[in-house]
């Protein structure tokens, strides 16, 4: 290791000599060769960080809609359908809107590096829980030199069902991301009245 070390310093003085007296220098082979994997290992790295970062966004959105969504949604049928509508679908204040706003889908810089194609938010009410699945589908990472080869050749033994579904979301996209949070019907808070007072 003291060896590369010396070999290096040795290297770069002799590469700072030649540029203070004005001469060319010749490119070093660890620029050349060790600079462009670095940057391909940062890349790969980068694309690996956007997964976590999907799905910590997902998990902070999901609580979001579940909790507004029980604090704002009514028990009576008959508004059932601003629920669906105003409360979910606004595109100006809606759950939906929110949601999409957070995770990425406004910005173009945050779209393109999440690899985000479509949001979908649903609600099933039940008899005492509230079901919100928030589910994302992404494109393609675009990591083209990890798709040159098919996966079965990628995910042979004893790689199993997990580097499919990797090599499916770096290569072919259309993958989804689910979220499901569970919420009792509603815990609006409710004006307290003293007996007799009204």
């Amino acid at each position: 290791m003291r060896t590369a070390f010396q070999t290096l310093a040795g290297r770069l003085a002799r590469a700072s000599g030649c540029l203070r007296a004005g001469r060319p220098g010749q490119a070093m082979t660890e620029v050349v060769l060790l600079f462009p994997i670095f940057l391909l290992i940062v890349f790969i790295t980068a694309k690996i960080f956007a997964l976590l970062v999907l799905m910590q966004k997902l998990e902070i959105a999901a609580y979001y809609a579940a909790r507004r969504w029980q604090l704002e949604s009514h028990l009576n049928a008959d508004h059932s359908g601003w629920d669906q509508t105003t409360l979910l679908k606004d595109p100006n204040q809606g759950i939906e809107a929110a949601v999409r706003g957070y995770i990425g889908f406004d910005t173009p810089a945050v779209k393109k590096f999440l690899n985000l194609k479509d949001l979908k938010i649903e609600v099933v009410r039940t008899q005492v829980w509230n079901v919100i699945t928030i589910t994302v589908t992404t494109d393609p990472a675009g990591v083209k030199l990890l798709c040159k080869y098919p996966k079965q050749a990628v995910c042979t033994q004893p790689y199993g069902a997990a580097c499919m579904n990797g090599h499916d979301y770096l290569c072919q996209g259309g993958k989804s991301m689910e979220v499901i949070k569970y919420v009792p019907n509603r815990d609006r808070p409710i004006q307290f009245v003293l007996p007799g007072l009204k």
